[in-house]
């Protein structure tokens, strides 16, 4: 084998069934149970301490205990980043899922891809903040000044966010509709955000973020497309 990353390994790591189901439903940014994650799997609990074992050795997720209980998450936003490139390609592959439901549209209208706004609506915040400016660069992405300003009038702290070790912004490939939506601790505070203003909540056992009529309208007001 030549010398560089092995991506075989991880690769064979996500690329197992039940494996992908558990990693996608991490993808909420909620910390799940080990039974939990095996009923997403449609697996018994026994089999999945086996694959989340594996997940664990291969740096693709991460546990802390909790009282009696050990919760698992997905290791860090590049794990997260990664899933969701991978349900791009393989959506313009032609390669989804045939089961569809009522929930597939609220999804792709709005959900959380680790822990930040994903959907039509969180490319409509992308594509409003790159319109007026704040948003600059193509592969690397970078807030301008008045893209700080904007932000901590909606009241986030960047210089808060600029101190940790996370990217401040990326670009995030959404799935369905393959096209960038906003990454990074910004992204995740851009949600963050959404929800104390009460515009709208996450849906108990699911990715999906649902919007209230009033959030939604203050929602477009605020992040408006020229």
């Amino acid at each position: 084998m030549k010398d560089g990353p092995d991506i075989a390994r991880i690769a064979a790591l996500i690329g197992d069934p039940a494996r992908a189901n558990m990693l996608t439903a991490l993808m909420s940014g909620k910390a799940l149970t080990a039974t939990e994650l095996a009923a997403e799997a449609g697996i018994t609990p026994a089999t999945a301490s086996t694959h989340l074992a594996k997940l664990q050795a291969g740096g693709l997720i991460a546990s802390r205990k909790q009282g009696r209980h050990k919760y698992l998450t997905l290791a860090n936003d590049a794990v997260g980043h990664t899933l969701e490139t991978l349900m791009g390609l393989a959506a313009a592959s032609g390669h989804l899922r045939t089961r569809t439901g009522p929930k597939d549209p609220a999804l792709r209208k709005a959900r959380v891809c680790y822990n930040h706004l994903a959907g039509s609506l969180g490319i409509r915040l992308y594509d409003s903040l790159r319109a007026q400016g704040h948003l600059a660069g193509e592969e690397d992405i970078r807030l301008t000044e008045s893209g700080q300003s904007a932000a901590e009038t909606f009241g986030i702290n960047v210089d808060t966010l600029a101190k940790s070790r996370a990217p401040l912004c990326r670009s995030c490939l959404d799935w369905s509709a393959r096209r960038a939506h906003l990454a990074g601790s910004l992204g995740r505070a851009y949600l963050s955000r959404i929800e104390t203003l009460g515009w709208a909540n996450r849906v108990k056992g699911s990715r999906i973020i649902a919007f209230s009529p009033r959030g939604e309208a203050a929602f477009f007001a605020a992040f408006p497309l020229n």
